[in-house]
Formats: C-alpha cells, structure tokens, sequence
C-alpha cells in the first residue's frame, strides 16, 4: 500500500512541480501563477515551491534513509501551505487536493518515524 501512495504522490508532484518550475504548461502555468500572486506571492515562491515539491517526490523513494521522512515533510509542508492559502484566500474546495496530498505524506512520514527515532 505504501508504493501505491509513494506513486501517486509522486506522479501528482513531478507534474505540479515540473510546471511550476519550468512552466512548459502554459494554460496551468498562467492559473497557478494568478492564484499565486493573489496570495502576495511571486514567481521566485513559485519556483521555490515547485523545487521543494521536486525534493519531496524523489526523496519518498530513498527506502531506508533519512531522506524519506524528509521528503514525506517537504510535501506535507506544502500541501499544508496549499490548504492554508485555499482557506484563507479561496474556499476549502480548493484546498480538497492539498488535502489529499497532505494525508497522504503524512501516511508516508508516519511509515517512516522509526528511521526518525533511531537518531534520537
């Protein structure tokens, strides 16, 4: 079950990144962008989310090391950002996706506490 969520998770954030970095999408590019800049934001945050995004897709696949709970924090990080702009700016249907994406990172971090706790 958890290869299942770390392909989707994946597949979901190598898309939204990849158009959020290098912007080939136009018509998805120019929405993003919009809410974006509604939310007080530029194309630097952009590009800066779409990286951390990037981070997170790769990282959940480092079986066995630190770098799969630290990519499951980066997506739910911005799946909670995601779901705070939505609320505060949009309305919470918006935010369903983010939604989804955040639990879904969570499931990954929480499967992945015990090379966490190892450490401590």
């Amino acid at each position: 079950m958890i290869e299942i969520i770390k392909v989707l998770l994946t597949a979901f954030f190598l898309f939204a990144s990849s158009i959020k970095i290098f912007g080939w999408h136009d018509k998805i590019f120019q929405v993003q962008l919009e809410m974006f800049k509604s939310y007080g934001l530029n194309r630097s945050i952009m590009r800066l989310v779409g990286m951390v995004e990037l981070f997170g897709a790769l990282a959940i696949w480092s079986s066995g090391t630190l770098l799969t709970p630290l990519g499951a924090m980066a997506l739910l990080a911005t799946s909670i950002g995601a779901v705070g702009c939505h609320l505060i700016f949009d309305t919470w249907k918006q935010g369903v996706p983010a939604m989804i994406t955040g639990t879904l990172s969570a499931v990954i971090f929480w499967n992945s506490k015990e090379l966490i706790l190892g450490l401590l």
